[in-house]
């Protein structure tokens, strides 16, 4: 094809997957006991010391690609006379978007006969991967890039997100529950149920009292809103941030519950951006259904 699928390295697949699917990205940044890294998927500073890290008190901070960065990198593809199509991180989670368009209206000016789509993916983690990984089934199809923009403008509220934390340090941190909150929920085993709503924001759903019972919750989501409802055969990926196990399990119910998708849901790791954020303990469940209207 004559263009490049692009994306930020917090859509949290792996590099094998993204060169083996062709698609391109970006690094976000972090900065771990004041030192800085590339979120580059786990390669500079692997998830599980990351996590580790974290875990025995690692102060992590964040930062999105600048707009002069975005400027290098779409170059390389415009100069090699290639058309780009970037999606950018949710824009309710991170300023990203603003920092590709400034990048993108100042390259067309410089290669007015090139075309730059940047794209809000209203996406995050793994399923800003799923997204992705749809777009690139549709360009291996033969879709063009004017029809492929306009498909994930209309069909990217599809992608359903639904985390999961067992661990309230990080975001009483983050200020999304208060410390007081916090204390109590910890005491009580509370484990917020979260999902990223129509504006691609990450949002407090329901609160549910041990493991087991917020797992039947996340994956009664998925029955309630998976496309085909119990006939679901799309792509199916659980993210978690070093808890495998509790990944494992939401994994297994899911098979249990929807056969299409036996030996199929992929379980990949929360990226150092996104992680930052979360902490250890969270997983995160994405699949197609429902358009988000909240």
């Amino acid at each position: 094809m004559n263009y490049v699928l692009s994306c930020c390295s917090t859509a949290d697949l792996t590099a094998e997957h993204f060169k083996e699917r062709d698609i391109n990205y970006i690094c976000f940044h972090f900065t771990i006991d004041g030192k800085d890294y590339p979120d580059d998927l786990g390669v500079s500073y692997p998830f599980e010391k990351f996590y580790a890290d974290m875990a025995k008190g690692a102060m992590t901070k964040t930062s999105q690609v600048s707009v002069g960065e975005y400027i290098a990198y779409f170059e390389e593809f415009l100069k090699d006379g290639k058309d780009v199509l970037h999606l950018t991180l949710s824009s309710g989670i991170s300023g990203t978007l603003n920092s590709a368009t400034i990048a993108r209206d100042q390259l067309l000016e410089k290669y007015p006969d090139r075309k730059l789509y940047v794209v809000d993916s209203l996406a995050a983690s793994a399923g800003y991967g799923l997204l992705m990984n749809k777009l690139a089934d549709l360009r291996d199809e033969g879709m063009g890039i004017d029809d492929l923009y306009a498909w994930v403008i209309e069909h990217r509220l599809e992608c359903q997100h639904w985390f999961f934390v067992t661990d309230l340090t990080y975001l009483i941190r983050g200020g999304r529950v208060s410390k007081a909150a916090g204390i109590i929920g910890g005491a009580l085993n509370i484990c917020p149920l979260l999902n990223v709503d129509y504006q691609g924001r990450l949002i407090n759903r329901a609160k549910h009292r041990g493991l087991n019972a917020v797992i039947k919750a996340q994956v009664a989501k998925m029955e309630e809103l998976a496309a085909g409802g119990l006939d679901y055969d799309g792509d199916c990926y659980i993210s978690n941030s070093d808890c495998y196990d509790k990944a494992k399990a939401v994994a297994d119910l899911i098979e249990s519950k929807f056969p299409k998708l036996k030996g199929r849901v992929k379980i990949v790791s929360i990226g150092t951006t996104i992680g930052s954020h979360t902490g250890p303990g969270t997983v995160a469940l994405f699949f197609w259904g429902s358009k988000r209207i909240d």
